[in-house]
């Protein structure tokens, strides 16, 4: 079943015709059999086309792994109660995503054995998500008020807000937020910080070009707005029992996650050791890397190590470059992810890697190249 799914999903993903008429099809079945549900979506339907192909790609890359495939589709459905959707909901969907998938194919093609594959998959997907949409006590959503807006580069800014009651997501995780700039649209945001009784939260954003939420938070957020905060999702995480040490890598925003484990490590007595490669183009794309400095001078178990591609920052961008502090590791020069791969397999470690889907892909192709395990390879889904 398993080959099959890949094979068929492959083929549509082939083609920008084909994921489009894909994603299409099943909004555009969905909501003409229950026309009510279309309220419950953003108007642009673009960014919610892309991640249901996100999703269905992590899920069917990740099969073998039954544990981390049903623990992301219960983060899912929990994360969609920010819509207003339940569990109710879920039913009409599924016929719509078979609808849709179906009609990717020619009726040569389509067969009752794919027809068998898919139903089992959707049900899988939905079913699971629709138990988790109705058997959670938290809330859909959290409050939140900002409390920092600090603008450390022109198209970086870190945001830091106070929930009205703590949020309990684990250090690694992610969380969809709605700013009142931009009402109804979602995005994910790393939390940067562990959480915390106060209910304190930290955000590191880069401005996309031609986006539409992350200009308004680098530029427009002001000390006072209120956001929302959705369900934590994600399974970046350090297995304390397998006894292996740890290697992760950063680029850019990306370290966010990273950063909030460390931290949160740094907080328990024992701990695996931890080598965190840090890179950008620039050396100011390594613009927190004093605060990771600091990290590794009072706990030796960690190793940092920054990477940027070019010595000197760009012209447009007056900031300094930091100094190294004596006895740790001096800053690198080359793409990140052939650099980590220049020390060797990191066969004995557990990894993650964080960054853009560029990045994570190039840097998984350079380790996996390099003689590192796939299995051992862990990254969220490319969102």
């Amino acid at each position: 079943m398993i080959s099959r799914l890949r094979a068929s999903f492959s083929s549509i993903l082939s083609t920008e015709q084909g994921r489009t008429r894909l994603a299409t099809t099943f909004y555009s079945t969905l909501f003409a059999e229950h026309p009510e549900f279309r309220s419950l979506f953003p108007a642009a339907l673009d960014q919610q086309k892309h991640r249901l192909f996100q999703a269905l790609e992590f899920v069917i890359d990740n099969l073998e792994d039954q544990d981390r495939v049903l623990g992301f589709l219960a983060q899912l459905g929990r994360d969609h109660r920010k819509y207003g959707v339940e569990g109710r909901h879920y039913s009409a969907s599924a016929r719509a995503l078979l609808v849709a998938v179906q009609d990717s194919f020619t009726r040569a093609i389509w067969t009752p054995s794919l027809t068998t594959a898919w139903s089992e998959l959707i049900e899988l997907l939905l079913h699971t998500m629709a138990d988790a949409a109705d058997n959670d006590d938290l809330p859909a959503a959290w409050g939140a008020t900002v409390v920092g807006h600090e603008r450390l580069l022109d198209d970086l800014a870190v945001v830091r807000l106070e929930a009205d009651s703590p949020i309990p997501y684990a250090a690694g995780q992610y969380l969809s937020v709605q700013i009142p700039q931009r009402p109804r649209l979602w995005r994910y945001l790393s939390a940067a910080i562990p959480t915390n009784p106060y209910g304190q939260i930290e955000f590191h954003v880069r401005r996309v070009s031609g986006g539409w939420v992350s200009p308004a938070i680098v530029n427009e957020t002001q000390v006072g707005d209120r956001w929302l905060l959705s369900s934590p999702l994600g399974g970046l995480e350090v297995d304390r029992a397998s006894g292996r040490d740890v290697l992760m890598i950063g680029s850019g925003t990306g370290i966010a996650p990273l950063r909030a484990q460390v931290m949160d490590m740094a907080m328990k007595a024992q701990n695996p050791r931890v080598h965190l490669f840090v890179g950008g183009k620039y050396p100011c794309d390594l613009y927190d890397i004093e605060t990771l400095w600091q990290l590794s001078l009072s706990n030796p178990w960690l190793t940092v190590v920054p990477v940027s591609e070019e010595n000197e920052n760009p012209w447009w961008h007056a900031v300094p470059v930091p100094d190294e502090p004596p006895g740790l590791h001096r800053r690198l020069q080359g793409r990140l992810g052939q650099v980590v791969a220049r020390f060797g397999s990191w066969a004995d470690r557990q990894i993650q890697i964080s960054g853009s889907p560029a990045m994570i892909k190039t840097t998984v192709y350079a380790l996996q190249g390099g003689g590192t395990p796939p299995e051992l390879i862990r990254h969220d889904p490319l969102v």
